[in-house]
């Protein structure tokens, strides 16, 4: 008989140490009306600018439109190429589309899955041969740790690009005394349910420094409004976030500080007791991590077998990400750095995921330890 399964991120836990403070701060939304643009999104907004240290947080719809308003503020158009990594999620290329840009992939590094800082070199060539114009870079803090950014920082500032992170799962994480937030011209995050902080259903937030560039990206959120929302100044997008989102938030963000202590702890002993095994996740000198998933590495030839062992004990897995972007049918055209992007393609067929969340227990993380160590020996 299968065991009890185990569930892959648990929210009902969450909720249950939230009490009934969700509850009454939905209550509160419902009681004064302002669904769109209410109270709680400044208030959330205030939050989080003050949890991160960013001077603007300005939140939106979701991550990939927080992406998406930031390339439209700083003006990517057709002919203009940016550079991205090829192992994430779709959103990161998606949205350089959409601006009529081009994606210039990039690979990325085997022990932290994070961009490859010498691959730019090879892509900044293969822009020039296509005749782009080399914009900007956006980084990817893949599985909750920052990039290396002091190295994109310097590449950067040598080809005079801009430089944005993609911190849909990051955020809470910090990188050699900065915060994510603090870095690049701008961040954006998600607010997605399974993000380490998460709403109930769709959201997003755009951090910056940077006071014009908040304001063009404040304008463009709600249809490039100026002074009313009928004098429009800009073709923008309908990016708000509605209250309702914001107020659970606000709720959320109380305890995420000790969410994040717990996460590091379930990840550390993870490390500790996987590493005999797999080839555990390693954070770079001076990281933090939100540990958004905990990803580990097995031979390609035996990741299936795997899969299907854990699930057989009731031990969920995901595979994140199966095809880097540039194998994948839309995205299949665009150029890549060099010759090839080898580490991407490998890891592709080599990484597996395990349940993390700050509830998981100390029996339910040994009985996926037991499990995984069982199918790999």
């Amino acid at each position: 008989m299968t065991p009890e399964p185990l569930p892959f991120i648990d929210l009902d836990q969450q909720r249950l140490r939230l009490g009934d403070r969700v509850e009454q701060a939905i209550r509160r939304v419902l009681a004064h009306g302002h669904y769109i643009m209410g109270p709680e999104v400044q208030e959330c907004e205030q939050g989080l600018s003050a949890f991160c240290g960013a001077r603007h947080a300005l939140t939106c719809s979701n991550g990939t439109d927080a992406l998406g308003l930031i390339l439209m503020a700083l003006g990517v158009e057709p002919g203009d190429a940016v550079f991205c990594p090829s192992f994430t999620f779709a959103a990161t290329a998606e949205v350089i589309v959409w601006m009529g840009g081009t994606p210039v992939f990039v690979d990325v590094l085997p022990d932290t899955f994070n961009m490859d800082p010498e691959s730019l070199q090879a892509a900044i060539r293969t822009a020039q041969d296509r005749h782009l114009n080399p914009a900007g870079v956006i980084a990817v803090d893949l599985f909750g740790q920052p990039a290396d950014y002091d190295k994109i920082e310097a590449f950067c500032s040598a080809h005079e690009l801009w430089l944005m992170s993609d911190a849909a799962q990051s955020f809470g994480a910090s990188y050699r005394g900065r915060s994510v937030g603090r870095i690049g011209v701008a961040t954006a995050t998600s607010f997605y349910p399974a993000k380490p902080l998460g709403c109930y259903g769709d959201g997003g937030a755009i951090f910056t420094d940077d006071d014009e560039l908040a304001a063009r990206i404040k304008s463009l959120r709600v249809h490039g409004q100026g002074a009313d929302k009928y004098d429009n100044v800009q073709v923008g997008i309908n990016g708000r976030l509605d209250t309702l989102q914001a107020a659970i938030l606000i709720e959320k963000l109380r305890i995420f500080p000790q969410e994040i202590e717990e996460r590091n702890r379930i990840a550390a002993r993870y490390n500790t007791k996987l590493a005999p095994v797999a080839r555990v996740p390693e954070l770079i000198d001076g990281a933090t991590s939100v540990w958004a998933q905990y990803t580990i590495g097995v031979p390609a030839s035996r990741r299936d077998a795997l899969a299907a062992g854990l699930k057989a004990r009731g031990i969920p897995t995901a595979i994140y990400y199966p095809v880097p972007l540039h194998r994948q049918t839309a995205y299949r055209a665009y150029p890549v750095a060099g010759n090839g992007l080898p580490v991407s393609e490998r890891i592709a067929h080599e990484v597996i995921s395990l349940p993390m969340h700050p509830y998981l227990s100390e029996s339910d993380q040994d009985r996926i330890i037991e499990g995984v160590r069982a199918e790999l020996s």
